[in-house]
C-alpha cells in the first residue's frame, strides 16, 4: 500500500525545497540589507520568522507550543532541542520569540540560497575540527555580548531512526555556564514523524512543542556542565516517551 505514497513522497519533497526558496527570493533585498550590520540580526530574525512560518503552514503543519516557563523580553537564553528533521529550524523560529543565533554544521552552508544567508548569520562549527569547535565559544560570546541568545542542538547531528534521543555533547552547556544564562530545554515531539530525514516517508499534521522550565546556570562552574546536560536530556527523553504513550 505505500507504494501508492511513493508520488507523493517525491512531490512533498520538492514542495519543501519550492516553499524554503520563494519568502527569500521575494524577501531577498530586505535580507540582503538586513545583515549588511550585526546589529541588524534582530530585524533579520523577524524576517526569517515570516520565512519559517510560510514554510510550517505551506507544508500543513500545524504548530502547538505547550510553555512551563516564557522567555523575558531583552534576555539572552541557551535554546536547545532534539534534533529529527529539517523541519527542525522553522519550528525553533516559530516558537521563541527572543532573537537568537543557530550554532550549526558548516556543511549546510552549501545549500544554494539558503546556504548563502546561513553562512553570514549562523555560527557555522566543523565537528571535525578541534579548532572550529573552540571558534564557537569566541563568535557566541559576542553575540551574547550584543543581547542576543544562542540556540544549539545539542546531539550534534540527527541520530538514528532507531534512537529515541542520542547523547548530548557538552559544548552547549559549558557555554551557557561559562556567560552564565540559563538554558532553555525544548521538545519536539513529531518533527521526526512529519518530516524526518529519511526520504519516502512524512506528511502534514500536527507539531507539538514542550518549553521546559528554564535550568539555572547561575554559581556553576565548567565541571557541573555533564550534570547540566543530563538533567536537561532526561526532560526532553521523559517529555518524548510521555507524548508517544498517548
Amino acid at each position: 500500500m505505500n507504494i501508492l505514497k511513493y508520488p507523493f513522497w517525491i512531490l512533498y519533497r520538492i514542495w519543501f525545497h519550492v516553499l524554503v526558496a520563494i519568502p527569500i527570493i521575494v524577501l531577498l533585498p530586505f535580507l540582503i540589507i538586513s545583515i549588511l550590520k550585526e546589529e541588524w540580526y534582530p530585524y533579520f530574525f523577524k524576517l526569517a520568522q515570516v520565512w519559517a512560518k510560510f514554510i510550517l503552514v505551506g507544508m500543513g503543519f500545524r504548530w502547538i507550543i505547550k510553555r512551563e516557563q516564557t522567555p523575558e523580553p531583552d534576555k539572552s537564553y541557551m535554546f536547545i532541542a532534539n534534533h529529527t528533521s529539517m523541519a527542525d529550524i522553522m519550528l525553533m523560529l516559530v516558537s521563541v520569540k527572543n532573537p537568537f543565533v543557530f550554532v550549526g554544521k558548516v556543511e549546510l552552508a552549501k545549500i544554494p540560497l539558503f546556504g548563502f544567508f546561513y553562512k553570514r548569520t549562523c555560527i557555522l562549527v566543523d565537528r571535525s575540527s578541534e579548532r572550529s569547535r573552540k571558534a564557537v565559544f569566541l563568535r557566541a560570546q559576542k553575540r551574547l555580548k550584543q543581547g542576543l541568545s544562542i540556540c544549539i542542538f545539542p546531539e550534534g547531528g540527527v541520530p538514528d531512526e532507531q534512537i529515541i534521543l542520542d547523547e548530548f555533547k557538552d559544548g552547549a552547556f559549558r557555554l551557557a555556564i561559562n556567560h552564565q544564562i540559563p538554558i532553555v530545554p525544548m521538545t519536539f515531539a513529531d518533527n521526526k514523524e512529519r518530516f524526518p530525514f529519511v526520504f519516502f516517508s512524512g506528511g502534514p499534521g500536527k507539531m507539538r512543542v514542550k518549553i521546559h522550565k528554564f535550568l539555572s546556570t547561575e554559581g556553576l562552574i565548567s565541571k557541573d556542565a555533564k550534570q547540566l546536560n543530563q538533567e536537561a536530556r532526561s526532560g526532553i527523553l521523559q517529555q518524548l516517551i510521555a507524548y508517544h504513550k498517548k
